[in-house]
């Protein structure tokens, strides 16, 4: 007997009509519509950085208006498929509609996703650094790992990764990674995975075979657009060559291509190893850097414990947002939104969907019951 899914496409058209409200599309359309008029007047791009901003605002405003008629466009279109389907007791457009109905629940999930990103850098870039924590050199396959889980959804998601620093473990692993992800909204999604991560399954290194726990913390820092102002003076910089000792191409290892700079006033250092040109890593060097002095500024204008990379932890016992369960049973689990599943393997192969719209589910939720002064 096929499936009747008039239930679910009910509830996800109450949704769509709840997201078109707070997304506020009619406004959204005459602002398009204003930037359009100021496109087409005389002079307008005398000033080609400002004229470039008016461009850039309306096309995404467009994308977003487009995204959301899509999605109702291709809801109809889903509902009609159902109902042939039962009608007609077919198996092919049964599956069909199946395939419908998960592609549109994740559009529907990243367009309420986007509604919820209010911050300033949160539809941009993300910086992401994932450093081992306690565990030894377990530690340093968990970091391996947690890497390749996002990066993973990233692909799923077609988005960009630039890898910058990868040095490998002593033994196993990773001892950390920083990589830049590229991607509409890709800061604003990845703070779900911004805290300490744990792990529990058997060692793989322990010869008799005894359960281990580990820990590894991932942050992550928005990739700041050019006309943010971070002072970083040229005296202030130590920049250092030196020959990458990560995986790569001939030239990498071969050549004096990594670089590490070290801003003298912070004590912070910075480095990237991954591009054959020593040019590229010390640009993306001066990325980072900026990103992580701007976020140091923050913290002391606002006075708060992170800004926006979370609260800073041990990197152990009691201080993880996620449990990973691989032995004795099978479960991952988020601390604070409670999301969870017992597909392990899926979640570290970049399926964490779920995950990410628990968090910022919770996230919304909490912020709404602070702001009415209630408990979250």
């Amino acid at each position: 007997m096929i499936e009747d899914r008039t239930q679910q496409i009910e509830a996800m058209r109450a949704r769509v009509v709840r997201i078109g409200e707070y997304l506020h599309l009619e406004a959204k359309r005459a602002e398009v519509s204003t930037l359009e008029e100021r496109a087409a007047e005389p002079g307008f791009w005398d000033d080609s950085s400002a004229a470039q901003a008016v461009m850039s605002k309306a096309a995404e405003l467009r994308d977003e208006i487009e995204a959301y008629e899509r999605i109702e466009a291709d809801l109809d279109d889903f509902e009609v498929g159902n109902e042939l389907a039962v009608a007609e007791d077919d198996e092919d457009l049964a599956a069909e509609a199946a395939g419908n109905e998960r592609d549109l629940l994740r559009r529907i999930n990243d367009i309420e996703l986007a509604s919820w990103f209010t911050g300033e850098f949160d539809h941009g870039d993300a910086i992401v650094t994932i450093i081992p924590g306690q565990g030894g050199l377990e530690a340093q396959d968990w970091a391996e790992m947690l890497m390749r889980m996002i990066t993973k959804y990233a692909e799923r998601r077609k988005w960009k990764v630039d890898l910058h620093d990868a040095p490998a473990g002593v033994e196993i692993g990773i001892d950390r990674a920083v990589f830049t992800v590229h991607g509409r909204n890709a800061y604003g999604m990845l703070q779900s995975e911004v805290g300490v991560h744990r792990l529990v399954r058997i060692s793989p290194t322990d010869e008799k075979k005894r359960r281990q726990t580990t820990f590894a913390r991932i942050e992550v820092l928005p990739v700041l657009p050019d006309e943010v102002p971070v002072e970083i003076r040229d005296e202030d910089l130590r920049v250092d060559v030196y020959r990458s000792s990560g995986p790569g191409g001939q030239s990498v290892n071969t050549t004096d291509s990594a670089v590490r700079i070290t801003h003298l006033p912070s004590g912070l250092v910075v480095t990237c190893q991954n591009e054959k040109s020593q040019l590229k890593n010390k640009q993306s060097a001066m990325t980072i850097l900026r990103s992580r002095l701007y976020e140091i500024e923050e913290e002391k204008r606002l006075a708060e414990l992170d800004a926006l990379r979370g609260e800073k932890l041990d990197i152990s016992f009691g201080s993880q947002i996620r449990n990973y369960v691989l032995y004795p049973y099978q479960l991952v689990k988020d601390v604070r939104s409670a999301t969870e599943t017992s597909q392990v393997d899926r979640v570290l192969d970049g399926e964490i969907d779920e995950f990410i719209v628990g968090y910022h589910r919770w996230r919304v939720s909490h912020e709404t019951a602070t702001a009415m002064g209630g408990d979250a």
